[in-house]
């Protein structure tokens, strides 16, 4: 799962990313609101926390506009204003969950899961593609009998074809979803992680296949979809 924070207390940002990314999301942090908007304008995350009070825009700012353009990511807000009216106003706004500050990490935690799967698109805990099956709780991956556990980012970069079956996705937009808008990976990183998982399918003898297309990317399919495949960028 892909989080974006923004949180301009560069202690606070540190603690929450490091207790975020220990559970096993991938966090992209910012610093001020105009960078939040523009981040989460893209469309990339799963849920987005989001500072209250922050440099250039506000926390209610940023949640403002995203939802007036439309785009309706889980948002919760961040704030050491604890009354009610300022969290009437950010639910009126259409945030999600709205957690005041000081807060414990283990809440910060449970809230971000019951965000997660409240959103629309929320995905079965045990995610499949034909025969084969990933545990996000465990990071395994299973085809009958025989399983093979993930390392954090293989399992990453497996759970975005998972939760894209039957989608080309393209180079780029594999490296953003798992490594983030500031990483200096290249393209040919996910060439390895590619082959790779290939290898992983071999092994396990799944007949899915990770298929790919010259000058459009790569596509998790079990080969029987009987669906029209669809591009993404």
């Amino acid at each position: 799962m892909r989080l974006l924070y923004a949180e301009d207390e560069p202690l606070m940002s540190e603690a929450v990313v490091d207790i975020l990314t220990f559970h096993k999301y991938t966090i992209d942090a910012v610093e001020d609101g105009e960078s939040a908007l523009e981040y989460a304008r893209t469309g990339q995350y799963d849920g987005i926390i989001l500072d209250v009070m922050m440099p250039g825009k506000s926390g209610t700012e940023v949640l403002r506009e995203l939802r007036a353009e439309g785009i309706r990511t889980p948002v919760m807000l961040l704030t050491a204003k604890a009354e009610v009216e300022d969290r009437i106003e950010g639910l009126d706004l259409g945030a999600d969950d709205y957690l005041p500050k000081p807060f414990a990490m283990g809440e910060l935690l449970a809230r971000v899961r019951a965000m997660l799967r409240r959103r629309g698109e929320w995905m079965p805990e045990i995610l499949t593609v034909g025969d084969l099956s990933l545990n996000p709780g465990t990071h395994k991956l299973i085809c009958g009998e025989k399983g093979e556990m993930l390392p954090n980012l293989e399992y990453q970069f497996c759970e975005v074809f998972f939760r894209n079956r039957g989608i080309y996705l393209s180079a780029e937009t594999l490296l953003v979803r798992v490594w983030g808008y500031d990483s200096d990976v290249d393209t040919g990183t996910v060439w390895v992680y590619v082959s790779g998982l290939r290898k992983r399918l071999a092994r396990l003898g799944s007949r899915v296949r990770l298929e790919s297309k010259r000058n459009t990317g790569y596509m998790l399919s079990d080969g029987c979809d009987g669906q029209q495949k669809k591009s993404g960028k």
